[in-house]
């Protein structure tokens, strides 16, 4: 889905002494300086376009989500926590599955409290949130498209609450690189009848929030890890909301958004947003979800993430 026009961009200002001063040193400086970023709405790119129509009918679909494990309020005795999730709904040819060639593919996004999400492609087999720490936990999740866009129907999105109780877990792990997540693999196995390594990741540590799910939620999406290549520009914004419409969908909520601690901007549609013209380097993306003056909502600290994204050459 197309970004609205009337998104304004968003953007840095340069920095440093623009004035002509004759200064070698400064004209020096000035020369090497990184080039300012200027952020503007783009459309949809045309490799994105290309996926969808060749996908049918799949971006049509109601993909219908349960969480058959954990249980809501659950309490599991071990830091390695299963996740299991039952698939139903008009799926129009939807199934999650990781094409290994592109390593893309239908997938379903496992959040754990409020870390950034991991990627569930089969569904056959459970999901494991490794390391977990004691204590209480949300588990969210939602259907996404190989691009990362998430699907908005109803039934969609699902959360439930549990507590980790004795799990053991390693409070001096650190948490696994971007590409830490193991992928289901059966001939990575030394034994070809063994069972398959069931996808995961060592999970940061963290706990729950004071989350109300009858309250307007905001769960923040994409952007996220690493960019590069045609993927680095134009960049996709996207969220799920929950309890909650926008203000251009006839409700009365805004998201706010700012791109490395810059001038905020709102998005007042539900629908993603593709932001051009970023440069290479570290860059910090904030959503936050607020009502028609500006004020936060808050829901348990959930309601204003900010995440850390890298664009490479």
């Amino acid at each position: 889905m197309a970004a609205t026009a009337f998104l304004a961009a968003c953007g840095e200002q340069p920095t440093g002494n623009n004035s002509n001063t004759g200064n070698t040193a400064n004209a020096a400086n000035a020369n090497t300086a990184a080039p300012a970023q200027t952020l503007s709405v783009g459309e949809v790119p045309q490799h994105i376009k290309d996926m969808m129509a060749a996908r049918g009918e799949q971006d049509k679909a109601a993909p219908t989500l349960k969480i058959a494990a954990p249980a809501e309020g659950a309490t599991v005795e071990s830091s390695t926590v299963k996740v299991k999730l039952d698939l139903s709904g008009d799926l129009k040819g939807y199934k999650p599955h990781m094409d290994h060639e592109t390593k893309m593919g239908n997938h379903i996004h496992v959040i754990l409290d409020n870390q950034p999400y991991e990627a569930y492609y089969n569904l056959d087999s459970e999901f494991e949130l490794r390391n977990v720490a004691d204590g209480e936990h949300t588990l969210r999740v939602f259907a996404s498209r190989p691009w990362h866009e998430s699907y908005k129907n109803d039934g969609s999105f699902q959360m439930v609450r549990f507590t980790v109780k004795n799990g053991g877990a390693d409070a001096t792990k650190p948490a696994t690189t971007a590409n830490g997540q193991q992928m289901s693999n059966a001939n990575a196995n030394s034994n070809a009848n063994a069972a398959p390594t069931p996808e995961g990741k060592a999970m940061a540590e963290s706990k729950a929030g004071d989350v109300d799910p009858k309250k307007p939620l905001l769960t923040y999406s994409r952007p996220k890890g690493e960019y590069k290549g045609r993927d680095a520009d134009p960049i996709m914004i996207d969220f799920w909301l929950a309890n909650a419409k926008l203000t251009g969908d006839g409700g009365e909520y805004r998201v706010r958004y700012s791109v490395d601690g810059g001038e905020a901007k709102f998005i007042e549609k539900w629908e993603p947003l593709w932001l051009k013209g970023w440069t290479t380097g570290k860059h910090t993306i904030k959503l936050e979800l607020v009502d028609k003056d500006g004020n936060l909502v808050d829901n348990g600290g959930y309601n204003s993430t900010t995440r850390e994204i890298n664009i490479v050459n």
